[in-house]
């Protein structure tokens, strides 16, 4: 067995663990699983690390097992939670779990010769056993002044609307997964977020009363960015793994905009990069900043690793087409997903008609300039570029069969500057 902990080790993954693991892992080859949260039909980043821990994991030679809390995702995990969430149907469920499957398929090899991960739902096993069952063989090895000390508990029991039971449940219900993946798999370790710590340990202690046998835990660390925000939060809202909810391209972007002091940690953590070569990107981030080389590494990286190569190749076209780059080669979806968040305004088709409209009249309707004056000299002075090539010619008009399929118009001002005119 490849030496798995030491790989999480310098990797930054590890925030705590049970005594013993390491010789653990060393000499058996070993199960674990990581649950993930199905309240959407996608995943977001924030379930990159653990989705790599399990990455990780299998590349060692030991046999991951990602659960799809089917029956947990019913009740809602209070961890980290200021108020309780909105419960899901079966049916919401259902649809969640089909595209959080094709997600964990992008990086979890389920046909693997010696260790084929495996994709369980839990409500497989919760949604069977009878409450009356439930409370006698599991409930009565659980203290309620233990539970009542849990920082997750203890965190809503002080705000005013207080915890439902419901959730007050939701450690016991997590504990009973560990013991039935012990159960059916021999699963002896279980990871997650710092957060889980206190779910995690009690699982542990189920088995150990009930089975008399060893179990364990590593927990990853909480990743907050450089300015003390949540990993994962942006102001243009979640980055999700879905490409129809999130683009290759705008997935690609928000790697390539990586904060340079949080550019090395995310390659450890998100990237299947050797030690010696993150090193290298670390000396050209120091040294060269400006050139983005670790910036666009990890982009490359992580896009191909989730999207594939092709949508790799188009998204790396999309931003040579922001950064300057001749546009030629995408549909209309990828335009305007390119420059969703550029200024627009929209243009009668019929007037592009005939002789075409005077790019000035355009730039003053688009207000890329406040009048025909401004918009001449700045015609004049080189910093106008129509579909990114610099126009030189202040009486340019513009027809039909300049507009993108038709339909848009890409204008630029100096390096960085669009607007997009839509022709309706």
């Amino acid at each position: 067995m490849q030496d798995f902990f030491n790989e999480l080790g310098w990797r930054g993954f590890i925030h705590s663990f049970t005594p013993g693991i390491e010789k653990h892992l060393l000499e058996n080859q070993v199960t674990a699983y990581i649950g993930f949260d199905p309240t959407a039909s996608s995943l977001h980043i924030g379930s990159l690390l653990p989705i790599m821990g399990l990455v990780h994991f299998q590349k060692a030679g030991h046999i991951p097992i990602a659960i799809a809390g089917g029956g947990t995702g019913m009740v809602g995990d209070p961890s980290g939670k200021t108020q309780e969430r909105k419960l899901l149907s079966l049916e919401d469920l259902e649809a969640n779990l089909v595209g959080i499957k094709k997600q964990l398929s992008q990086f979890l090899d389920f046909n693997a010769k010696n260790n084929p991960a495996k994709l369980v739902n839990n409500a497989d096993w919760l949604t069977k056993i009878s409450m009356m069952e439930f409370l006698r063989d599991v409930g009565k090895h659980f203290s309620v002044n233990e539970m009542l000390a849990k920082e997750s508990v203890k965190a809503r029991i002080e705000q005013e609307q207080g915890m439902s039971f419901t959730e007050f449940t939701y450690s016991l219900l997590q504990s009973y997964d560990y013991l039935e993946l012990y159960d059916r798999y021999k699963c002896t370790l279980q990871m997650g977020g710092s957060d889980q710590w206190g779910n995690i340990t009690s699982g542990i202690d189920l088995i150990r009363r009930l089975r008399g046998a060893d179990a364990h835990a590593i927990v990853f660390p909480l990743i907050t960015t450089s300015t003390g925000v949540k990993f994962g939060k942006t102001e243009g809202g979640t980055i999700w793994l879905d490409p129809e909810r999130t683009s290759p391209y705008r997935f690609y972007q928000y790697w390539y905009n990586t904060d340079d002091r949080d550019v090395v940690k995310y390659l450890k953590y998100f990237t299947l990069l050797p030690e010696e070569k993150i090193k290298e990107l670390e000396k050209v981030a120091g040294s060269a900043p400006e050139k983005r080389d670790a910036q666009i590494t990890l982009a490359q990286e992580v896009t191909r690793m989730l999207h594939g190569e092709t949508a790799l190749d188009q998204a790396v076209k999309a931003s040579i087409i922001f950064f300057g780059g001749e546009i030629k080669d995408v549909s209309e979806k990828e335009l305007v997903d390119i420059f969703s968040d550029v200024p627009s305004t929209e243009i009668p088709k019929d007037q592009l008609g005939g002789a075409g409209l005077p790019l000035i009249d355009i730039m003053v309707t688009a207000r890329v300039a406040k009048s025909k004056g401004e918009a001449r000299r700045a015609i004049q002075g080189g910093g106008i570029y129509l579909e990114n090539i610099r126009v030189a010619d202040v009486e340019k008009k513009v027809t039909v069969n300049d507009a993108f399929h038709g339909k848009f118009i890409v204008l630029r001002k100096g390096a960085r500057n669009y607007w997009l005119v839509k022709v309706v």
